[in-house]
């Protein structure tokens, strides 16, 4: 039987809007989001996949699925942290992302873990 310590998973966000890549008057806005994955497990852990559900304020939603992230497969031992940083365009002023990722153990055991719901808004938009 698996310990469910073996794949304890912290994940963190922090958001950034990117003024000077957006154009307001076009309903460009930028943002970048730093993650920082934490393996606070017994095991080390593979970033296989990630999946982000992201929504404007018009409720437009983009679903983007791929192989790990920026272009990696981390793996993350245990009482260590991988960070990187990747962006969203949106149509509108404010939106959110939420998702998950797709990771394994080094047994092949695999597991998701959700990432919880944050907010994208260009600053003072929202209170």
């Amino acid at each position: 039987m698996e310990d469910i310590t073996d794949y304890r998973i912290q994940v963190s966000v922090r958001v950034k809007y990117l003024s000077e890549q957006s154009d307001e008057p076009e309903n460009r806005f930028v943002f970048a989001y730093t993650i920082t994955v934490s393996n606070e497990g017994k095991q080390a852990v593979k970033l296989l996949a990630r999946h982000w559900v992201i929504t404007d304020s018009n409720n437009h939603l983009q679903s983007v699925n791929g192989k790990g992230v920026v272009g990696e497969q981390p793996v993350i031992n245990p009482g260590q942290s991988f960070e990187y940083t990747s962006g969203t365009v949106l149509a509108t002023q404010v939106g959110t992302m939420s998702g998950s990722y797709q990771m394994a153990l080094d047994d092949g055991t695999e597991f998701t873990v959700p990432i919880q719901q944050f907010v994208l808004s260009v600053p003072r938009v929202l209170h």
